[in-house]
């Protein structure tokens, strides 16, 4: 992902040292490519058209059978290479199925990158997964007995609002901003505060690499 460069990671991790000099919470910010290669997808459209092909082909046309069986074979691998490149097939992947993957990915990485093991169970972990354009923040169980849910909505809201543009950098500060926001009025730092988690962006490599 090459426009998330030195500069850019630089910006997020001092947002994220920023927003923890003044709460006790953890940020971790993760970024996906994507969260599956999804090549299944492809092969079924392709296996589809295939399938339909015939169909049309009795209807409007006087070909022998052995002809329509090649048409069918050269359908299904025109449309499986076209839909396999990387700028079309998450197009044609459907949103629920994309958003089910992501969110697995997202869950996954809150237990990979430790957010679970703060001493006070105030990790915060804002998660992109670009191919998808999915973002989501989870916050661990010491925070959820003192904050509602609900209250993530603002922070969730500036996340999405600027991933559905594509700004992935504009939508990780702005999360980092509200999440801080949030954990500074119900965790604000404490004289002993560690810095127990990572503060620079975590990048994943996806499944297309």
């Amino acid at each position: 992902m090459k426009f998330l460069n030195a500069q850019v990671q630089a910006r997020i991790a001092a947002e994220i040292n920023t927003a923890e000099k003044r709460t006790s919470g953890e940020i971790v910010a993760v970024v996906a490519p994507n969260s599956d290669d999804y090549l299944h997808v492809p092969l079924l459209w392709a296996t589809l058209a295939a399938l339909a092909l015939p169909f049309a082909l009795f209807q409007f046309t006087t070909l022998a059978g052995y002809t329509i069986y090649l048409a069918q074979l050269a359908c299904f691998v025109c449309v499986a290479l076209v839909l396999t490149a990387p700028a079309i097939r998450y197009r044609v992947v459907p949103r629920g199925l994309a958003h089910k993957r992501a969110h697995r990915q997202a869950l996954d990485q809150f237990l990979s990158q430790d957010l679970h093991t703060t001493k006070n169970r105030t990790g915060v972990l804002i998660f992109i997964s670009v191919a998808e354009r999915y973002g989501e923040i989870i916050a661990d169980d010491g925070i959820y007995e003192k904050v509602d849910p609900s209250v993530w909505d603002e922070a969730l809201a500036a996340l999405l609002g600027h991933l559905k543009k594509g700004e992935v950098e504009e939508g990780f500060v702005a999360a980092i901003r509200a999440s801080a926001a949030v954990l500074e009025e119900h965790f604000p730092i404490g004289v002993e505060d560690e810095d127990e988690l990572p503060n620079h962006l975590i990048i994943l490599n996806g499944d297309d690499e």
